[in-house]
């Protein structure tokens, strides 16, 4: 990278004032990409934005198993010859949020799509497409027992799933080739005492299925740390509700993939990937439409008005040049002026258009590039051995906006950018949280192990032993030296004894009543 370029990215000095916290913006609801849009898709009600991607279009709100939370895409750290991508699902999944957990939608297509020369058409396309599994039907549990294997056959619901790899050419499919087959998905976390050792599940959920390629899809941590309270009227009013990571404790569903990156790049010399996700739902006359897209972790949400959202998630990157507008002349800014009188940076925006549509100059810039949304990486730069969390802007260009890991700040790095950072505006603007509530893992598929429905956000708010052992359905609850395992199915075995006593006394005391009003 140039020097003139590391001169145009360098961080500026962090601000400090004694012990006061540091500015906080609209943040989280300034980053997010992708969502869910369609003709011939039933309007549904407008849902709130949130997060990267989380719920960030009105009808994507209504259909979370379709919509992509965030792409992730990286040099794997421990095989810099091989490139990861991750595209995670269904967002703010209640970690005891049973009976039914959460699982792939047997009626999607889930796509992860590769350009690897710049034109703003996929040239490769991994496509994901899940099957449902029932061992009973006779009972209302997702396992009937301590779970300690995939194939345990007390996980009474499971789901498989199958990749095909397309080849494509001008948009058109030239070669089908199913690469894996019949994979067991990893099950939603459903607490400890179905579940004592998850680990083990997502081990054996991480597939190899030859050629130096690898395939994991199941429940994870999500991935995305932000402070969400932004939508409090920005942060309480007067930048009081900060620092507080709203998606801790929540879950998301995964799919991921390492490949060696020979067999996805154009060449040596053209090392720049542009990626993408898209999610296709079968609508009611048997074909799949487009309901979902997510390339970085910004546009739809903020730079897109409300009246192009929709448009958006319905689109492909070669028609982008209907939302050019919306980057030279975004709203954000000017928001943030309005309310906290930061000066926006003059307009058009060529420093966004070259971070979001183009990728930036000497960095991840494809030689003939047709501008488009898509999140871009540089395979040819090698991973950080002490990654930055600010990635380019603090010097690490193997961070985004070269691709993004899953350490990335998203949500700074972008505002900062948003606010001028690349064009002289020096600014230290973020939400104060600037990690991951869990770690991440060293391998692949790297993400954190999901929260159990023993201890998630409902879990934590129980006041006594008893409430968290209802509301986990079941748990080895302590009685003298030995433990006792409680089964969902008695917790709701007694609530029907309750029910039916109460209705049993009602309808006693009704004559009575009726004779004593005579």
């Amino acid at each position: 990278m140039t020097a003139d370029i590391r001169s145009r990215l360098r961080l500026t000095a962090r601000i400090r004032a004694g012990g006061t916290r540091r500015i906080a913006l609209l943040t989280a609801g300034a980053l997010a990409a992708g969502g869910l849009a369609t003709a011939g898709i039933a309007a549904l009600q407008p849902g709130t934005a949130a997060a990267s991607s989380h719920r960030e279009a009105p009808l994507i709100s209504g259909q979370p198993q379709f919509d992509n939370t965030d792409l992730y895409a990286f040099v794997s750290p421990d095989h810099s010859d091989k490139t990861t991508l991750v595209a995670n699902f269904i967002p703010f999944e209640e970690p005891g949020g049973g009976p039914n957990f959460y699982k792939f939608s047997d009626a999607a297509q889930y796509d992860l799509h590769i350009d690897n020369d710049g034109d703003a058409q996929g040239d490769y396309v991994y496509r994901w497409t899940f099957k449902d599994h029932f061992r009973s039907g006779d009972t209302f549990l997702y396992n009937t027992g301590e779970v300690t294997s995939l194939d345990d056959p007390d996980l009474n619901f499971f789901q498989t799933y199958n990749i095909d790899l397309l080849k494509l050419h001008k948009q058109r499919v030239v070669k089908k080739t199913r690469i894996a087959r019949n994979v067991l998905v990893a099950p939603s976390n459903v607490g400890k005492a179905s579940m004592p050792n998850y680990a083990t599940l997502r081990d054996q959920a991480v597939k190899g299925i030859g050629g130096g390629t690898s395939v994991f899809a199941g429940q994870a941590d999500d991935s995305f740390f932000a402070d969400l309270r932004v939508f409090d009227l920005l942060y309480g009013g007067d930048l009081s509700e900060v620092g507080n990571d709203t998606l801790k404790g929540y879950n998301v569903n995964t799919l991921a993939i390492q490949v060696p990156t020979t067999y996805i790049r154009e060449s040596k010399k053209q090392p720049v990937l542009g990626i993408w996700a898209t999610t296709q739902r079968l609508n009611s006359s048997g074909h799949y439409v487009q309901v979902s897209r997510l390339g970085n972790p910004l546009v739809n949400e903020v730079v897109n008005p409300l009246k192009d959202k929709d448009k958006f998630n319905a689109s492909s990157p070669w028609g982008d040049a209907q939302f050019l507008k919306n980057v030279t002349e975004p709203e954000l800014p000017k928001l943030i002026e309005g309310i906290y009188k930061i000066k926006a940076p003059a307009e058009p925006r060529d420093d966004l258009v070259s971070v979001f549509l183009t990728g930036v100059d000497g960095l991840n810039k494809p030689p003939y590039v047709r501008a488009s949304e898509e999140l871009r990486l540089n395979t040819s730069i090698k991973p950080a051995k002490s990654p930055k969390r600010l990635g380019v802007l603090d010097g690490d260009n193997a961070g985004f906006p070269n691709g993004r890991r899953l350490t990335d700040d998203v949500i700074d790095i972008s505002l900062q950018v948003v606010e001028g950072e690349l064009v002289g505006s020096k600014n230290d603007l973020g939400d104060a949280v600037d990690a991951n509530d869990v770690d991440f893992q060293h391998s692949f598929p790297y993400v954190g192990l999901p929260a159990s429905g023993s201890d998630g956000p409902t879990a934590k708010n129980a006041t006594t032993q008893s409430d968290r052992t209802l509301l986990n359905g079941g748990g080895l609850v302590p009685s003298g030296d030995n433990r006792t395992l409680v089964v969902s199915a008695v917790s709701g075995g007694i609530g029907v004894l309750l029910i039916g006593s109460a209705l049993a006394w009602w309808r006693m005391r009704r004559p009575r009543r009726a004779h004593a009003g005579r």
